[in-house]
């Protein structure tokens, strides 16, 4: 039944698998199986929920070509041992799509229309398929097109402008030449990604969060032997030479700053949430992690998507009524170095200090339809350990847009 008044919005619990390389650890298994797995250890860590109370469970995606296709999330339901009358429905806004996920999860249980929800995402890199479209005409004498679904632009449409359709790497690149973002800029944040988010993995601080995948048990891409001069080996990746480049400007425009090094991983892995309004948190028994306050997605010209979460992050703190300097932890995805230095760029106010205090994706790692939903989940464990405060997660989304969301505690 919808209230007259949203309902408050908590976050019960958050958890995740191990995020794996492409080709890696998690290659053997199933995005479906992946999904399933937190959402069997979500249930299975709240002894006193009734899992047939499950309202409903949205799980983003951004392919759904593969594996995933049948609704990735009721399959998650299926395979998790859920009863049958838990429903499920998958959603994609692309890089943003698990955090999507737990947003409109979100809305459902303050507006009354859920009491109990899941929401997370899923994405196996390693295992999106191949697409082979279907000819224009019957018959076709000639050799087919193979299309990699793993990443970025495909079967592009003729009418979309060029600027627009440039490779991920290549909009990271202008996001550099514009803000004039060096090659060493982008190899110390990375290189920091790394430090961090190893000196967490030996503190335990993921321990909270990390539910083992058979004998995965830790993140695969995190480097702890990496160093300055091991990145700066790296070659560029998107731009090989000097050519010019339509929309960059600056001294250094056309020269290639963007490696494997400083950039987010290929990535396999799963992450998801439990969210209660106060009647489920009564009948269930369970104690919230921090509390959902706001939200916000908007648009941006596609080739600067790296961007997007600069004004997406503005309207969600105001919503919250909240600056930049109230926050006390700051999740944002790092997708590439370049975009990432952009966004805390245009956060004057914000203490760099506070951002990603346990490593980044470029360390471990982004499965694209899981990302948004580790995002929110770290905020809300890394909220619950301090006690009290507020905290942002948001990310950058592909054809531009960002999304961000708000908690407390």
């Amino acid at each position: 039944m919808i209230t007259d008044r949203p309902r408050d919005v908590y976050v019960v619990d958050a958890v995740r698998t191990p995020f794996g390389k492409y080709g890696g650890a998690l290659s053997g298994a199933r995005p479906d199986d992946l999904a399933a797995h937190v959402v069997k250890a979500l249930v299975d860590r709240a002894p006193g929920l009734d899992p047939a109370t499950v309202d409903d469970v949205w799980f983003g995606n951004a392919n759904g070509a593969g594996e995933e296709n049948r609704d990735v999330a009721r399959m998650a339901v299926l395979l998790a041992g859920l009863p049958v009358s838990v429903p499920g429905v998958t959603v994609n806004r692309l890089c943003g799509s698990g955090m999507e996920a737990v947003v409109q999860a979100a809305r459902a249980v303050a507006l009354g229309d859920a009491s109990v929800a899941v929401a997370g995402g899923v994405e196996s890199m390693s295992r999106a398929p191949w697409v082979l479209p279907k000819p224009e005409r019957a018959f076709p004498a000639g050799p087919q097109t193979l299309h990699s679904t793993t990443l970025g632009w495909r079967l592009t449409n003729p009418g979309m402008p060029g600027e627009w359709t440039v490779a991920l790497g290549e909009g990271a690149e202008l996001i550099a030449d514009r803000d004039r973002i060096t090659r060493d800029r982008q190899d110390a944040f990375a290189l920091a990604s790394h430090e961090k988010a190893a000196r967490a993995r030996k503190d335990g601080a993921f321990a909270a969060e990390i539910v083992p995948y058979g004998e995965v048990a830790e993140d695969e891409g995190i480097r702890e032997d990496t160093s300055l001069a091991a990145l700066g080996r790296l070659r560029p990746a998107f731009r090989t030479g000097n050519e010019a480049v339509r929309g960059a400007t600056g001294p250094s425009a056309g020269a290639g700053t963007v490696t494997a090094g400083n950039s987010s991983p290929l990535s396999d892995g799963a992450a998801a949430l439990l969210l209660m309004d106060e009647r489920g948190l009564g009948t269930s028994g369970c104690t919230p992690l921090a509390r959902i306050r706001s939200s916000a997605v908007t648009g941006i010209e596609p080739q600067y998507f790296g961007l997007g979460p600069v004004e997406a992050a503005t309207r969600a703190l105001e919503k919250a009524g909240r600056g930049f300097d109230a926050l006390h932890t700051v999740e944002l995805n790092e997708a590439f170095a370049a975009q990432a230095l952009g966004c805390l760029a245009r956060w004057p106010e914000l203490d760099p200090g506070i951002v990603n205090p346990r490593g980044g994706a470029i360390a471990l790692g982004h499965p694209l339809g899981a990302s948004g939903a580790r995002l929110v989940g770290a905020v809300a464990h890394q909220l619950a350990a301090a006690g009290s405060g507020t905290g942002l997660a948001t990310l950058c989304i592909g054809v531009g847009q960002g999304l961000a969301m708000v908690l407390e505690r």
